[in-house]
């Protein structure tokens, strides 16, 4: 496993103290974090601070929330130095907010949803599906691109993958066949990379609720700790080039 980083070191203090409601808040804190890792974004001091005092229950996710909102309303050298950590911060609390409500409708409507949630103001065309072709240089493919959805097509596959899926019947399959579905499901819905920016980290956020439907409880170290790990193996399932595809 990855050297863990100091904010994590922090916050699994909680974990090891053992009350279940901060050991709760905490790993879905990890998990919201964890996930900026996905486009290299790094939590700011700021964060951490904010999130410790909602984990010991000084104050309610959308009091975090709003912090973080005005803590980033200040004059623009602070905004640019801090562009990234602006992004990293407001995703991981939105994050948390999510993953912290019970509400979820299994629809592309939903999916849209998560997005716009998670990057308004921070990217254009949030909660909206982009309107160009896209190709992405991969370093775990040599340099190679994933076939992603034509912009014309991606409404239409979308609903097509959701309709498949609520007509699937897991009953009388194993754990681990479950398993190995909804790790397909999940890949087909990635590569169809409906957004311009934020695929990754609102495909995680969508399946983590998903899955919380079938009682599932998610692991946070695969996201605190290997996020880019979970995007790489997304990008290696959708490499269709089988020439290369071993190398």
């Amino acid at each position: 496993m990855d050297k863990k980083e100091d904010w994590n070191l922090e916050l699994s203090e909680y974990i090891k103290q053992g009350e279940p409601n901060r050991v709760e808040k905490t790993k879905t804190w990890e998990t919201a974090i964890g996930l900026q890792d996905v486009d290299g974004l790094k939590p700011s001091k700021y964060l951490i601070k904010t999130v410790k005092d909602h984990i010991e229950g000084n104050i309610d996710i959308y009091e975090a929330k709003n912090r973080i909102d005005e803590y980033y309303e200040v004059q623009d050298s602070r905004k640019k130095v801090e562009k990234d950590n602006e992004e990293a911060d407001k995703v991981a609390v939105r994050i948390t907010e999510i993953l912290s409500e019970k509400a979820f409708n299994f629809s592309p409507a939903e999916l849209l949803n998560i997005h716009k949630r998670l990057f308004e103001d921070i990217f254009e065309g949030a909660g909206i599906y982009r309107d160009y072709n896209i190709t992405k240089k991969e370093w775990v493919l040599n340099g190679d691109t994933v076939t992603y959805a034509s912009f014309q097509n991606i409404k239409e596959t979308l609903e097509y993958d959701f309709e498949q899926e609520k007509a699937f019947s897991y009953k009388g399959l194993s754990l681990e066949e479950s398993i190995k579905h909804l790790c397909s499901f999940t890949a087909n819905m990635w590569q169809i990379h409906p957004f311009c920016e934020g695929n990754t980290r609102t495909t995680a956020v969508f399946i983590i609720k998903y899955l919380k439907t079938f009682g599932f409880e998610i692991n946070d170290e695969v996201f605190a700790d290997n996020s880019w790990y979970f995007r790489n193996s997304l990008v290696r399932a959708n490499y269709k080039n089988f020439e290369k595809r071993c190398v």
